[in-house]
């Protein structure tokens, strides 16, 4: 159990929005307190001196960057930002959390697209990425939400969008047409911090790697 240390502090980026409460449960799971830590709050830094860890709550996207310059010795991030915004930091551990797709859709009993695609986007490097692998030629478009919208209203032709369960696409009359990655949350790490303080992470990095082993023998 990882709760009651009394050594060096841990700083620890969390996400704010979709995987926030499941990272906190495996933290709790793991013996780590974070009780305290309140998203609905304005604000975002919590510290738990019974686990003598800072917790910072951030933008998923901001997280690697946090890392990479460590003023966060760890971090949680879903691997969709990972592939989007490689940073230089380690890739400590699967969190097998906050499951979801990347793909590409299209409008619903559409069969033709035209020879130059338009294909809009969040994830403008994991698209061009994804078509320069296939050989196809596309014309990416970012767009930074209501990515459902661009078929709808003629702006593209297709998307590439993160899928959880499907239901948005549905009530938007589109369908999956190809899976790009899966996605799941990761434990990431500051390659200094990960030297320095390597006694303390390794237990962290330990603690929270038996309770996902378990989950996978009981489930």
């Amino acid at each position: 159990m990882l709760g009651g240390f009394s050594v060096e502090l841990l700083t620890i980026a969390l996400p704010k929005g979709r995987i926030l409460e499941e990272s906190l449960d495996l933290l709790r799971e793991a013996g780590i307190d974070c009780d305290n830590i309140n998203e609905d709050s304005r604000k975002l830094i919590f510290v738990s001196d019974k686990s003598n860890i800072k917790f910072i709550l951030a933008k998923p996207f901001d997280i690697p960057t946090y890392v990479e310059y460590g003023v966060a010795d760890l971090g949680i991030v879903g691997k969709d930002i990972l592939l989007e915004e490689p940073r230089d930091v380690y890739e400590l551990l699967d969190l097998k959390l906050g499951y979801c797709r990347i793909v590409v859709a299209g409008p619903k009993g559409k069969k033709e697209y035209p020879a130059h695609l338009r294909v809009a986007t969040k994830f403008p490097r994991i698209t061009e990425k994804y078509f320069i692998e296939k050989g196809r030629q596309v014309e990416v478009i970012k767009l930074n939400g209501s990515v459902e919208l661009a078929p709808i209203i003629g702006l593209a032709d297709k998307i590439v969008d993160i899928v959880s369960t499907g239901t948005t696409l549905k009530e938007n009359n589109l369908v999956e047409l190809e899976q790009i990655a899966e996605i799941t949350a990761r434990l990431i790490g500051n390659k200094v911090s990960f030297r320095l303080k390597a006694s303390r992470i390794d237990e962290l990095i330990k603690g929270i790697n038996n309770i996902i082993e378990r989950g996978e023998k009981d489930a």
